[in-house]
C-alpha cells in the first residue's frame, strides 16, 4: 500500500477506493494516494478548526439535542447541523469535491434528523437535498451553552473556514492530478 493510504484510520482505506470510483480519476495507486492524502487534509482541517472553536467530539448526537453539530463523513465531507429552530434545524452538505455522483454543496433550510447521529452510521434525513450521508467519521460538538444565533454564528464560521480549507486540499489534488 502507498504511504498516506497507510495513514488512513481503519475503514477508511476501503472507503476511498469507492470513492476512487466515481472520482474521474485515473484507476491506479496514485490516484488512491492522491485521494487518501486529500482525506487526511480534511481530517486535519476538521480536527484543526473544531479544537480552535474548543468543541468536544462525541461518539453520538441526539435527534432531540437543541444545539447543533459538524459532523465529517468517511468520505471527507462535512455536514453543518445547525441548532433546533421550531422544530427544524438548517443543514449544509458540502462534499469532498472530486466525486461525480453527489452535489458539491447542498442546502436546506429546513431539514430534520431521521435518528441519533452516530459514528460509524450515515447520518440520514427525513427531507431536503441530502437524505443520507456516508459514516459518520467525526462528531463535533460546542461544549459552551450558547443562544441559537450565537452557536449559527460559529458553526457557520466554521464552516466557511474548513470548506475553505478543503477547497484549498481539491485544489491541490486536482493540480496534483494533471501533473
Amino acid at each position: 500500500m502507498g504511504e498516506y493510504m497507510d495513514m488512513l484510520p481503519d475503514g477508511i482505506g476501503d472507503h476511498i477506493r469507492s470513492i476512487a470510483r466515481t472520482s474521474g480519476l485515473p484507476p491506479g495507486d496514485e490516484s488512491l494516494e492522491l485521494l487518501a492524502q486529500g482525506w487526511l487534509g480534511k481530517k486535519d482541517a476538521f480536527e484543526e478548526q473544531t479544537t480552535t472553536l474548543k468543541m468536544e467530539e462525541k461518539d453520538e448526537f441526539a435527534l432531540d439535542s437543541p444545539g447543533g453539530a459538524l459532523v465529517m463523513t468517511n468520505s471527507g465531507s462535512l455536514i453543518t447541523i445547525a441548532p433546533v429552530f421550531n422544530d427544524l434545524r438548517r443543514v449544509e452538505y458540502v462534499s469532498i469535491g472530486l466525486r461525480q455522483d453527489v452535489p458539491d454543496t447542498a442546502v436546506n433550510e429546513e431539514s430534520t434528523l431521521e435518528d441519533d447521529l452516530r459514528v460509524g452510521e450515515p447520518a440520514k434525513f427525513t427531507n431536503g437535498p441530502l437524505q443520507q450521508s456516508s459514516a459518520v467519521y467525526k462528531i463535533a460538538v460546542h461544549t459552551e451553552k450558547m443562544e441559537p444565533e450565537k452557536e449559527i454564528e460559529k458553526l457557520s464560521e466554521a464552516t466557511q473556514i474548513i470548506t475553505q480549507e478543503f477547497v484549498d486540499v481539491n485544489r491541490t489534488m486536482v493540480v496534483e492530478k494533471e501533473t
